[in-house]
C-alpha cells in the first residue's frame, strides 16, 4: 500500500484556509500556494542522500554536507507549475521534465498532450507536481509515463487530495508515495475535491 504524508503544520493550516477561500485575490492566492508547497517539498526531500564535503569556514575547517541524490521534478501542466517555482528555488540545479494533460470535461479522465523528459535511471527520484489530486485520473497517467523510464522512486506532491484520487493510486501503485496538505470529504457529481478549493489552475493564473 502507497504510504501517505499528511503534512500537519500551522503555517499549512493558515495558508490552506486562505486558498480555499472564494474571496481570495489571485496575487494572495499565489504567495499563500507557494507557502503550502515549500512546506510539502521540505517534507518530500526529507530523506535525499548526503555526502560529507570539507570546507573552510571564515574561521576554521569544516566537515559538512551536500546533496547526493539525483532528483527530476515533474510538474503535471498547467497547474504543477505554480509548484514548480518553489521546487527551483529550493533547489536550482533540479532537473525538471514536463507531462501535459488536460480533463475530458464529459469523462472525467486525463487526456496526453506533451511529453518532455529528461534523462531518468534507476538513481533518480522523481517528484511529481499536482496541486489537486481529485480522481487520480492525470497523476496515473504521469506515473505510467515515468514507470516507463525507471525511477528509482517516485513521490507525488499535492496541495489537496480526495479519498478517491488517493485510493486509485495507492491500489494501482503500491510503491508510490503521496505526500498532501490536505485530504478532503469526497468528489462531487462533477468530479471536484469538495470542500477543495476551485480551479486551482484559473484561481493561481487569474483565468
Amino acid at each position: 500500500m502507497s504510504d501517505v504524508i499528511h503534512v500537519q503544520h500551522p503555517l499549512v493550516d493558515h495558508s490552506l484556509t486562505i486558498l480555499r477561500d472564494r474571496n481570495t485575490g489571485t496575487s494572495d492566492f499565489r504567495m499563500h500556494a507557494g507557502i503550502v508547497s515549500q512546506i510539502l517539498i521540505v517534507e518530500a526531500t526529507r530523506h535525499l542522500r548526503t555526502r560529507t564535503r570539507a570546507i573552510q569556514t571564515p574561521l576554521a575547517a569544516f566537515e559538512g554536507t551536500e546533496l547526493d541524490h539525483k532528483i527530476v521534478v515533474v510538474p503535471v501542466l498547467r497547474a504543477g507549475l505554480a509548484m514548480l517555482m518553489t521546487v527551483q528555488e529550493l533547489l536550482p540545479d533540479v532537473g525538471v521534465g514536463f507531462v501535459g494533460l488536460e480533463r475530458d470535461e464529459e469523462t472525467a479522465e486525463a487526456r496526453e498532450y506533451y511529453q518532455k523528459l529528461p534523462p531518468i535511471t534507476p538513481k533518480h527520484q522523481v517528484l511529481v507536481l499536482d496541486p489537486m489530486l481529485a480522481t487520480g485520473g492525470s497523476l496515473d497517467e504521469t506515473v505510467t509515463i515515468l514507470n516507463q523510464r525507471d525511477p528509482g522512486e517516485i513521490m507525488l506532491v499535492s496541495i489537496v487530495s480526495a479519498p478517491e484520487g488517493i485510493q486509485r493510486i495507492q491500489s494501482r501503485y503500491p510503491d508510490v508515495t503521496i505526500i498532501t496538505a490536505a485530504i478532503d470529504e469526497c468528489l462531487n457529481d462533477q468530479m471536484f475535491i469538495v470542500p477543495g478549493l476551485g480551479d486551482f489552475g484559473d484561481r493561481y493564473f487569474g483565468t
